[in-house]
C-alpha cells in the first residue's frame, strides 16, 4: 500500500487524522515524520506538522496465529482479575444470613400418567432449561456521591487491570451521562491499540468485565461506554460507509452479501443505516458469536 501525506496542527492530531483516513488504528500504522511542526510566536510563522502513513503490511499466518494466541491470554488475564476483584469484596460484605428453617418432609409426589403429552414434556424441559431473564431497569442516579463512588469503583477496578497487562501509564477519564444514565470512559496512553484489539474485541470485553464490577449488587442497571482514541465514532462511521458500498453492490448485481461475524451494537448499526433503503433489506443469522448480518434484494 503506497503512502498517504498528513498535515495538521501536531504530529498527534497528523497520526489521528491518518488513521481516520486509512480506517485502522494509530498502533497500525507505519509513519515517517516529515516536519514535526512548530506553534511559532504569538500565532505568526507557526508551521504544520506533516507525515506520510501507510498501514502496515499484514502478518504472516504464524505471526497472526501469535497474536491471537496474546489477545487469548488477555482475555484469560481479564477474567481472572475481575473474578479476584469481586471474590475480594464478596468477602468485605459483613454476612447477615439468617438461619434456615427445616422444612418437614413432603410426600412424595405421584408418578405422572403416561397419558401426558409428549409436546407438554418438551415444554416444562424447555422452561428449567432456560429461564426467563428479567432485566434491571436504568434509572439515572442523581445523587453526587454514589456517582462519585461509582466512578472510583470503575477505576479501581481498571487500574487494576491495566497493571496486570503491564501496560504502563494510562490517563482514565470518567464522566457520568445524566441524560441517559451511562458511565462514559476514557483512556489515554501510548499504546491504545493494545485495549482496542481486533475490530474492538478487547475494548469489547473489557468494557464488559467493567459492567459486572460496577452493576454489582445494583438494583438498577448502569451502562458503561468504554473508548479510547476515538475508536467507537470511527467504527460507526466505517461501518455506516461498508453498509452503503454493498448495498449499493446488492443492487447491481442482485446478490445477497453475508457480511462478517459482528456483536450485536455493531449489528444494530448496519439496520439502522439500511432501514430506510428502498432496494435492499438486512436480516440476521446464525448463533453468537457467529452471527452476522445479510443483505439483500427487496422483494417488489
Amino acid at each position: 500500500m503506497d503512502f498517504i501525506q498528513v498535515s495538521a496542527k501536531t504530529k498527534s492530531e497528523a497520526i489521528t487524522k491518518a488513521a481516520i483516513e486509512l480506517e485502522t488504528s494509530s498502533d497500525q500504522l507505519e509513519i515517517v515524520v516529515i516536519s514535526e511542526g512548530s506553534s511559532g510566536f504569538l500565532g505568526f510563522g507557526s508551521k504544520p506538522a506533516i507525515i506520510k502513513a501507510r498501514r502496515k503490511e499484514e502478518p504472516a499466518l504464524e505471526e497472526e496465529y501469535k497474536e491471537i494466541e496474546k489477545d487469548i491470554a488477555k482475555e484469560k488475564e481479564l477474567v481472572k482479575t475481575v473474578r479476584e476483584e469481586v471474590k475480594v469484596k464478596e468477602e468485605k460484605k459483613p454476612e447477615n444470613k439468617k438461619p434456615r428453617k427445616e422444612r418437614p418432609n413432603r410426600p412424595a409426589k405421584a408418578p405422572r400418567k403416561e397419558a401426558a403429552s409428549k409436546e407438554e414434556n418438551k415444554k416444562e424441559k424447555a422452561a428449567k432449561e432456560k429461564p426467563a431473564k428479567v432485566s434491571k431497569p436504568i434509572e439515572v442516579i442523581q445523587d453526587p456521591a454514589e456517582i462519585e463512588q461509582i466512578q472510583e469503583t470503575a477505576k479501581e477496578f481498571l487500574c487494576g487491570v491495566f497493571k496486570a497487562m503491564n501496560l504502563g501509564n494510562v490517563e482514565i477519564k470518567t464522566s457520568y451521562n445524566t441524560n441517559d444514565g451511562s458511565l462514559e470512559i476514557n483512556f489515554d496512553g501510548d499504546d491504545m491499540g493494545i485495549l482496542i484489539g481486533k475490530r474492538g474485541q478487547t475494548l469489547d470485553s473489557l468494557q464488559y468485565l467493567t459492567s459486572l464490577v460496577v452493576n454489582k449488587g445494583k438494583n438498577s442497571y448502569i451502562r458503561v461506554k468504554l473508548d479510547t482514541e476515538d475508536y467507537r465514532r470511527r467504527r460507526k462511521e466505517t461501518l455506516e460507509n461498508l453498509a452503503k458500498g454493498i448495498a449499493y453492490k446488492v443492487r447491481k448485481t442482485r446478490k445477497p452479501v453475508v457480511l462478517e461475524p459482528m456483536n450485536p451494537y455493531e449489528r444494530r448499526i448496519i439496520h439502522s443505516t439500511l432501514q430506510s433503503n428502498k432496494f435492499v433489506e438486512t436480516i440476521s443469522e446464525g448463533e453468537e458469536p457467529y452471527r452476522h448480518v445479510v443483505i439483500k434484494l427487496k422483494r417488489q
